[in-house]
């Protein structure tokens, strides 16, 4: 390693390889600085399944990213079209209209732009195929979520780390970032320790790219608030808030929402921290097309409020404030070509059965006349007069039960029938420090903080409360590439000053 970089970034995802590859592409000299071991590298982008959310105008937006596919591939898919407005809208409503509308103007904009910069380093990137159903003689894409990386998030990761050695980017694995070297107005480097040692490490610009701090027990607790120490970690073990914290003792201007996070429904008996060999496979987002009970053997959200991609990021919350912090997602054999492999893992925790009685007593730790009382309920409740069909919005809901389901409400009556162990798993925390559209960091009169910038889950005032899915790695990608461009150029000009 050596004394100076003009760019150093610390962090090992999407967000970090982004800005990494943009200030090697300007001209600087850079060093990636991250914590984990080789073979953990990639940070909580390695967990995903590697779906972008993207704003696209037509198939032909679509073709300049995937030109690897066939005429005869693109005659049976039917993507529609998902222009930058509805993407900003989707972003706005999902946070109540809390978001940061310039920041979310930008990841909107110029979300594609983004992925054609990727894919010029080398990415390649397949039809998102979770988030479509077979309609007619085509394939028809909801949702708003259309594209993924090959080889899911590992694949990206493992791309970008490769794209940036190639391009000349130095990597330093087991190396953690410990301090901000402060002086001459602004940030100047990284104080770092690598087996044991500590290091003052010069650079002309730093970006920060470490995560949230939903790894961290006690900040949990903290900032979440009461139970949410008892939440499973869905991906890297790493993020314990050190960017965040160094950042605001730099004098970064904190924001957000500090007492939100992405959480979702998880495999109530995955390990405490994610397994990069299962990854995405322990959550478990099938519940629209069935109905989900707490321990009182009652439901307790609507199932079938919007696309899973919109409510899947705040189902976890709900999930954990439920008695002993899990629940059931129950399903019959009319949806089960619907729900994703996740549900088909071995390591899956399910109950199968021929009838409903025989499914109540197989299910742990819930009270089984209640949970007759709840499908009987329930089941009565669904009409009967409107056409399922999950590419959209049905309107197949209930009438007359306390809790409604209001799309793609079919009864449980079907066999075989199965049920799934849920708790909660959180992905990624929603308050971080300010930036502008520069992704420069600012303090608390907004002045930007010379020479540090930030990008990815450590960012805060993008979302609030909820998140519609895939945006996360997009936010990665653009900021990531907005940081490190003017990161690289904030350093030149400090060479020549």
């Amino acid at each position: 390693m050596k004394d100076f970089y003009d760019v150093v970034v610390v962090g090992g995802g999407n967000a970090a390889l982004s800005a990494a590859l943009s200030a090697r592409e300007n001209g600087a000299s850079t060093a990636v600085i991250e914590c984990a071991p080789l073979e953990e590298r990639g940070g909580n982008s390695s967990y995903t399944a590697g779906a972008f959310r993207i704003a696209y105008d037509g198939v032909s937006d679509l073709k300049a990213l995937m030109p690897e596919l066939s005429d005869q591939e693109w005659e049976g898919y039917d993507f529609g079209a998902y222009p930058a407005r509805e993407l900003f809208d989707d972003i706005a409503t999902t946070t109540q209209y809390r978001t940061d509308p310039a920041l979310a103007d930008i990841l909107a904009r110029e979300s594609h732009a983004a992925l054609m910069w990727l894919k010029s380093k080398g990415l390649r990137l397949l039809p998102y195929g979770r988030q479509s159903a077979k309609v007619g003689n085509k394939r028809k894409w909801f949702g708003g979520l259309v594209i993924e990386a090959l080889g899911g998030g590992i694949g990206l990761t493992d791309f970008e780390f490769q794209a940036a050695e190639k391009a000349g980017v130095e990597v330093f694995y087991r190396t953690f970032a410990r301090d901000l070297i402060k002086g001459d107005g602004g940030v100047r480097g990284v104080v770092v320790e690598r087996d044991a040692s500590r290091q003052d490490l010069r650079a002309g610009a730093v970006v920060l790219a470490c995560g949230g701090f939903e790894a961290n027990t006690e900040w949990r607790a903290r900032y979440l608030g009461p139970g949410w120490d008892l939440a499973k970690v869905r991906g890297c073990r790493y993020n314990q808030g050190a960017g965040i914290r160094m950042a605001i003792d730099a004098g970064a201007q904190s924001t957000g929402n500090w007492s939100g996070c992405h959480a979702i429904s998880w495999d109530r008996n995955a390990p405490p921290y994610g397994e990069r060999t299962i990854g995405e496979l322990f959550s478990k987002h099938g519940y629209p097309f069935g109905i989900v009970v707490n321990a009182e053997g009652k439901r307790f959200i609507d199932e079938g409020a919007d696309f899973y991609l919109y409510t899947y990021a705040k189902n976890g919350r709900a999930v954990l404030a439920q008695p002993g912090q899990f629940a059931w997602q129950l399903f019959d054999a009319q949806v089960r070509h619907l729900i994703h492999d996740e549900y088909r893992i071995k390591q899956a925790t399910r109950v199968t059965a021929d009838s409903i009685e025989e499914l109540i007593q197989k299910i742990e730790d819930v009270d089984k006349t209640q949970l007759a009382r709840t499908i009987r309920e329930y089941n009565a409740a669904v009409m009967r007069d409107r056409k399922f069909d999950p590419t959209v919005k049905d309107g197949l809901g209930t009438r007359g039960i306390e809790i409604p389901k209001s799309n793609w409400a079919l009864p449980l009556e079907v066999p075989p029938f199965e049920a799934f162990a849920v708790t909660c798993g959180i992905t990624f925390t929603y308050g971080g420090i300010k930036i502008n559209a520069d992704a420069n960091v600012v303090d608390i009169d907004d002045r930007p903080i010379p020479g540090l910038y930030a990008a990815g889950e450590m960012v805060g005032g993008i979302f609030y409360f909820n998140y519609p899915g895939g945006s996360g790695l997009t936010s990665g990608a653009v900021f990531g590439r907005r940081a490190g461009r003017d990161a690289a150029r904030f350093a030149a000009q400090r060479r020549t000053s």
